[in-house]
């Protein structure tokens, strides 16, 4: 792969990257690693608050201290 631009700003303005489309994808990845973590949890028994990373967490972590899925 050949770099012909001095920043990857400059690379993205060429390629007409938008702020908002980079927002998105970021984004996405996120929801993407919280649905992956949630559905972990959930095949192991656990049941966690809500789908966001930190009621995961915190489910999987009392999981772990009590020896038994957890059901939040």
């Amino acid at each position: 792969m050949t770099q012909n631009h001095d920043s990857w700003g400059e690379c993205a303005r060429d390629a007409n990257i938008s702020t908002a489309n980079m927002h998105i994808a970021l984004v996405s990845r996120g929801n993407d690693a919280e649905l992956g973590a949630y559905r972990d949890a959930r095949k192991q028994g656990i049941q966690p608050a809500s789908t966001k990373m930190h009621d995961v967490i915190a489910a999987t972590r009392a999981s772990d201290k009590l020896g038994r899925a957890v059901q939040a």
